[in-house]
């Protein structure tokens, strides 16, 4: 499953952003597939060997479980902080607010907005984000900087129809 995600996620990221030959780019990618594959297995496999030993010594699964276990996992697995973990732990907190937000008005805590709150998340989220990326953008990850720098300043300057097509930072053989 690491593979297939992060395999076509690599091929874009280093093709688009990365300098280097070909064989080095191939071999980030290859690495960065491995990495994030590896990790995937891993805390997949304690996770799961945790939960049945917990379940074996209590005599049965308790919610509490659960989260016991992945914060082990958590901890033993994601907790270096590199660029393919960073990547993965962020896109689990996005996916984190918005269920604990589902949950929240689930559960009552939280009245059912009478519409959708949406746009009102992705103005603010946008909003904040290119605030960060004018302002601050060191705080950004190196990933996402990388992306807003190609978007709102490479953009600037147009050479032909092939900055268009390809890519528009131009190198001085060109």
């Amino acid at each position: 499953y690491g593979a297939k995600i992060r395999a076509p996620h690599a091929l874009v990221m280093t093709f688009l952003f990365k300098s280097g030959s070909l064989r080095e780019k191939l071999k980030s990618i290859a690495q960065a597939t491995y990495t994030h594959s590896r990790n995937l297995a891993y805390f997949v496999f304690t996770y799961k060997g945790l939960m049945a030993l917990q379940s074996r010594l209590q005599g049965k699964k308790i919610p509490f479980h659960s989260f016991f276990a992945a914060c082990i996992g958590g901890w033993l697995v994601f907790g270096e902080n590199n660029p393919i973990n960073s990547q993965i732990v962020m896109y689990l907190l996005s996916r984190i607010l918005f269920g604990l937000s589902r949950l929240a008005v689930e559960k009552g805590y939280v009245p059912q907005p009478k519409q959708d709150p949406f746009p009102l998340v992705a103005a603010l989220i946008w909003g904040t984000v290119l605030w960060l990326f004018e302002y601050h953008r060191q705080t950004l990850q190196p990933s996402l900087q990388s992306s807003m720098t190609y978007l709102y300043d490479d953009s600037n300057v147009w050479h032909d129809i092939s900055d268009f097509l390809i890519y528009n930072k131009r190198t001085d053989s060109k």
